[in-house]
């Protein structure tokens, strides 16, 4: 009888394993599928632009509420559409002969991730720019349909306040901070 009753033990727990294990799943991102826009006012002109995202990959558990992984941007890929203002950014701004990755590294989250569909989560994390680690938190909106997952998220870059050098001259004044609007897809399993 000792017997029986763990062998029934082991088999709900190996039932139950799939399940358990089903709510761990890797979100590799398709550079190439994915977007980061930036967007930079000023007084009398508007900057707007991409930067490549060269590789990413998040793992996340639903059930334990943990995420971990790493989005790498390639620093000198900035596109402005204006190749004089985008060489000034590269040298002058971001340093990118030094500093030649812009990098989020996910800690926690918070909210629900749904199996399928459309949920709402934050996501902290640590953003590096400029070779500088900063304390940030994306609020996310993830899809998922079958194994293809989107996630989007708007958040905002003090750059002046972080310590890059603010681009303004002369007449031509821009705003301190830089709005990135960010589309990362790919699948999950």
């Amino acid at each position: 009888m000792k017997m029986h009753a763990q062998a029934l033990l082991v088999a709900f727990w190996l039932a139950l394993a799939p399940a358990a294990q089903a709510q761990h799943q890797k979100f590799q991102i398709n550079p190439d599928a994915s977007q980061v826009a930036f967007a930079l006012g000023g007084k009398g002109h508007h900057v707007s632009g991409t930067f490549h995202l060269t590789s990413g990959s998040i793992d996340f558990d639903r059930t334990a509420q943990t995420i971990s992984g790493l989005v790498i941007v390639a620093a000198a890929s900035g596109n402005s559409g204006e190749s004089a203002r985008d060489k000034k950014m590269n040298s002058d701004v971001l340093d990118t002969a030094q500093y030649a990755e812009i990098s989020f590294v996910p800690k926690s989250y918070t909210g629900t991730i749904a199996a399928s569909g459309d949920s709402t989560i934050q996501v902290s994390g640590v953003f590096t720019l400029h070779g500088t680690a900063h304390d940030l938190t994306l609020p996310m909106q993830v899809h998922i349909d079958g194994n293809t997952l989107t996630a989007k998220g708007h958040f905002v870059v003090p750059y002046v306040q972080w310590g890059l050098k603010d681009p303004s001259i002369f007449i031509l004044k821009v705003a301190k901070e830089v709005d990135i609007d960010l589309t990362l897809t790919g699948s999950v399993t």
